[in-house]
């Protein structure tokens, strides 16, 4: 008896945006729109992943399949007003904000860029800018036949372009902020980012992902990072996301000799969270540091996996990953390092720690070493554990409230990852965060 191929899961989420995808192309260069075709013919081969991919085994994604998402969702009214307290204005001399994958120039603020700087939304870059945009778009290597990544292409419309000539003067922070406001039908969109770094430029992004809604959308977001020779990005992010949210976002950088990548994660919302970061470390002395920090309650999936390519010799990648767990919340590390039979004298670090505060919560690790090479220095390690009973029993015998005392030790536990966050304020942000997330409801 014949049975007809199941198609993947996804196919119908092409043929449900057809029309959509159809307007993107018609009005599209020939080089963007073929592009998109390949991101989409690739998806539909692909399909949403399943627990059948290895790396996708820890983080089922029924409830994003089932979804029903609307790409052509309105825009959504929001005002100046409502930005108070939710940015990182202290810090940023620059911000530009999207709502619901949407650039809103009445609420971005883009001062007097120094000449060399480049600060553009996605869609003004292909209109501006094409020959940049093309020259860089879908060259990350370790995204390329990433499912996601492929859906995004697809659909991309909008974003974040940042381009800085080699030996321009650095400026103060830029903040980029999603704000997901929700729609009469859950939105989806697909952010499409580009960070070019010249030869010994410094810069740093902080981006911050927050949902003010209480229904369901869709973000999943992609990242090409480009660094020259000697440059050096410090990329900060905070993902505080609706608690009924889908947050997906991979993020690709490649490092030219002696550059340096230095990212921060903060996982704290959505329902089903996953940041994946994909370094190539391509240029003799290029070296990075992945750090994340994150908290998940309820029935929250938190999701951090890494993959860092030792291409050269003497590069050097450090990983730290911290992680807070109640009720019923899974957390998910998984980090590859492979070191390639050239890249003599790499040095690969890697831990995750996980700290459970309830019998039902969950970590799933998975770190993972491929060593080709015989001149390497390469450690990974991954724990689990609960509160210290003795630290909280010390804590409580000098009057200090259960709660409270808690509280202090969570904080504690964070205090490695937390402190190496390089601006004060946005640490201060975190800290006040975490204070929150361990209030009493």
């Amino acid at each position: 008896m014949n049975v007809a191929a199941k198609a993947p899961a996804g196919s119908a989420y092409l043929d449900r945006y057809a029309a959509a995808r159809a307007r993107l192309d018609a009005g599209a260069q020939p080089w963007l729109a073929g592009w998109r075709r390949a991101g989409a013919e690739s998806f539909r081969s692909s399909g949403f992943p399943t627990i059948k991919s290895e790396a996708w085994r820890f983080t089922p994604l029924h409830a994003l399949i089932d979804g029903d998402f609307s790409v052509d969702a309105p825009a959504a009214p929001f005002e100046q007003a409502r930005l108070k307290g939710i940015t990182f204005g202290r810090e940023a001399g620059n911000r530009l904000v999207f709502v619901n994958g949407r650039l809103r120039d009445e609420l971005s603020s883009v001062r007097q860029l120094s000449p060399g700087i480049e600060l553009l939304s996605f869609a003004e870059a292909l209109k501006s800018r094409p020959q940049l945009v093309e020259s860089h778009l879908g060259k990350a290597l370790g995204l390329v036949n990433h499912p996601f990544a492929a859906l995004n292409a697809a659909f991309a419309a909008d974003g974040y372009v940042l381009h800085i000539a080699a030996g321009t003067k650095s400026e103060a922070p830029i903040e980029i902020l999603w704000i997901g406001s929700g729609a009469e039908k859950p939105p989806v969109y697909h952010p499409r980012n580009l960070v070019i770094l010249g030869r010994g430029v410094h810069a740093t992004i902080i981006e911050h992902h927050v949902g003010l809604c209480i229904g369901s959308y869709f973000s999943d977001s992609v990242t090409e990072i480009a660094l020259g020779e000697d440059a050096l990005l410090r990329h900060c992010k905070v993902q505080e996301e609706s608690r009924e949210a889908f947050h997906i976002a991979a993020t690709g950088a490649h490092l030219a000799e002696g550059a340096h990548y230095d990212s921060f994660v903060f996982s704290i919302g959505a329902r089903l969270a996953r940041n994946e970061i994909h370094v190539a470390l391509g240029g003799r002395r290029s070296n990075c540091r992945l750090n994340g920090a994150y908290l998940g309650r309820g029935e929250q999936v938190i999701d951090h996996t890494t993959f860092i390519d030792h291409i050269s010799p003497e590069t050097t990648s450090k990983e730290l990953y911290k992680g807070v767990l109640d009720g019923r919340a899974r957390g998910v590390f998984q980090g590859k390092i492979t070191v390639r039979p050239n890249a003599q004298k790499a040095d690969g670090q890697q831990m995750n720690r996980a700290l459970l505060l309830s019998d039902k919560a969950e970590i799933n690790s998975k770190p993972e070493l491929e060593i080709s090479a015989d001149d390497v220095k390469c450690s990974h390690g991954a724990t689990a554990g609960e509160l210290d009973d003795l630290s909280l029993f010390y804590l409580r015998s000098r009057g200090i409230p259960e709660d409270e005392a808690r509280r202090l030790l969570v904080e504690a536990f964070l205090n490695e990852v937390i402190d190496a966050v390089a601006l004060a304020g946005m640490r201060l942000t975190l800290e006040h965060n975490i204070a929150r997330w361990m209030a009493p409801a």
